[in-house]
């Protein structure tokens, strides 16, 4: 008698209903339970099972991952549609060495499909729940109603005693039937006989002494092909569509207040919720939040009767709610209106970019010609000035930009304020405030920031040129390769115009 039997869970009451809004296991393994006292024969059936689950479960995991030619196609081709997410995300490494570490499969179809068949097979049990709670709150049985409203009133008055509830819960809907499940009372034939009837008097006086005489009863996946397994696909697609137009209907009410599109609207929004927050900081702890909830919860539950269905829904109440609702509105938006005015100007800012120029020297004669001074040639128009101390030039890094000004284009969601480009007069303010080192600044005329001449330079064009004479002392130049300037733009944030479509 100590064989376990398992039963699917399954909603076989009515379907999930569709609302209408106005706006690792195998199938068959059964779970592993404490070792007991077997027999020789006993013992070797039980291993037999669990060498059959294990080589069941080896030919899932293979049917999963070695399928027919056209669904290994199918995986390439999803494979090309999905990349691989990359590893270097500055994520932190993962622990090879940990063995309950499992890594996040990319898409795969045989895999999606077998995952489905395995959820769906289990999901019976969340739709079971739903349907006895809509049963609850829709009053089709009355007295599990008001027992429900009973012990929601005694957490609402004792909150001490919320713990309880789930510690109930477990104990008269699971360790109970349970138990009443290996102690089932004697069968009765005909309880309308003479016979049975002494049965059902003994029936009424039995006691649940002595041992299990009916094997548990435990909770497996319902099979594949089956009814439940169906019945758990309807309510699947019922549950989905609800999903979606909760969510469509969310999305329509909620975001026009939060989404800013309007934002004379959105913005009280902001201003209310900013002070019932500051309210709520300074004076929820004299809200009675107790008669609150009980007043709710029985509300909410007594909105669920039929009777107060027929109330609320009926074409008179509707008008008068819809009435009720566009007063509020009207109110709201003549006081949005008269109180939020936003006519602040946009955003200004100001941009800059370096002029950079480099020298080109010229060397007069052979190997033996001196190196003298050459013309600046305009080199680019870069936003970095493109320091001697700077990183990429320490690195060997080219500067980057555009050659031309026309080509330099505004941060990406500004436009151009000003028409031109304005020198900045003030060289030493940008230099000192980038702690730019190395640099002879001009602080008249066209305002150049020119580098210095560094000893490797020096040494190697004394290397390469001759000792030079007094006459060609003035004409060696003391600066170094690059020069750069700066000009300044005013910019402002491009306004986007929503339509009253969007």
């Amino acid at each position: 008698m100590d064989d376990s039997t398992g039963t699917s869970m399954a909603n076989r009451d009515e379907p999930i209903p569709v609302i209408q809004i106005p706006f690792n296991t195998d199938d068959t393994a059964p779970p592993e339970t404490e070792q007991q006292k077997l027999g020789r024969r006993e013992r070797i059936k039980q291993e037999a099972e669990r060498l059959k689950g294990k080589l069941q479960d080896v030919s899932t995991q293979y049917k999963t991952t070695q399928g027919s030619v056209q669904e290994r196609l199918f995986n390439t081709l999803l494979e090309q549609v999905f990349p691989q997410e990359a590893e270097d995300d500055g994520t932190p490494k993962k622990d090879r060495r940990s063995r309950q570490y499992v890594d996040k499969p990319q898409f795969s179809l045989p895999v999606m499909s077998a995952n489905f068949r395995r959820f769906n097979a289990r999901i019976g049990i969340v739709f079971v729940f739903q349907n006895q709670m809509i049963r609850l709150f829709t009053w089709r049985v009355p007295t599990h109603t008001l027992s429900f409203l009973a012990v929601y009133t005694l957490v609402c008055l004792q909150p001490a005693l919320a713990p309880v509830v789930p510690l109930a819960a477990l104990l008269f809907f699971v360790m109970i039937p349970s138990f009443l499940t290996r102690h089932p009372p004697p069968p009765i034939a005909n309880p309308s006989s003479s016979v049975d009837a002494a049965a059902a008097e003994q029936y009424a006086a039995y006691g649940y002494s002595g041992p299990a005489v009916a094997p548990p009863q435990r909770v497996k996946p319902a099979p594949e092909m089956s009814k439940d397994f169906f019945r758990n696909m309807r309510d699947l697609q019922n549950c989905m569509e609800d999903f979606s137009r909760v969510h469509d209907g969310a999305i329509s009410v909620i975001t026009p207040y939060t989404d800013f599109s309007n934002e004379r609207l959105s913005s009280a929004v902001f201003l209310c919720l900013t002070a019932l927050v500051s309210i709520a900081f300074l004076a929820a702890h004299l809200v009675p939040w107790r008669a609150i909830l009980l007043v709710a919860g029985w509300a909410a539950t007594a909105a669920g009767h039929p009777r107060t269905q027929e109330l609320i829904i009926n074409a008179s109440s509707l008008a008068q709610l819809q009435l009720i609702y566009d007063r509020i509105c009207v109110a709201g938006s003549e006081w949005v209106e008269s109180d939020i005015v936003l006519d602040e100007p946009a955003e200004v800012r100001e941009v800059e970019i370096f002029e950079l120029q480099r020298l080109q020297k010229h060397s007069l004669g052979g190997d033996e010609g001196a190196v003298l001074e050459g013309e600046w040639e305009s080199w680019l128009f870069t936003p970095q000035p493109y320091a001697p101390t700077s990183p990429s030039r320490i690195a060997g890094a080219r500067p980057v930009g555009t050659q031309f000004f026309e080509d330099v284009q505004p941060p990406l969601g500004w436009l151009w304020r000003d028409k031109k480009w304005t020198l900045d007069l003030g060289s030493r303010e940008w230099v000192e405030e980038r702690c730019v080192s190395a640099v002879e600044i001009e602080t008249e005329g066209e305002r150049w920031v020119y580098d210095l001449e560094t000893p490797d330079s020096k040494t190697k064009s004394a290397t390469l040129a001759p000792p030079k004479s007094w006459e060609e002392g003035p004409t060696v130049s003391k600066k170094g390769e690059w020069r750069r300037r700066r000009w300044v733009r005013l910019v402002e944030r491009k306004i986007v115009k929503v339509s009253p479509e969007d």
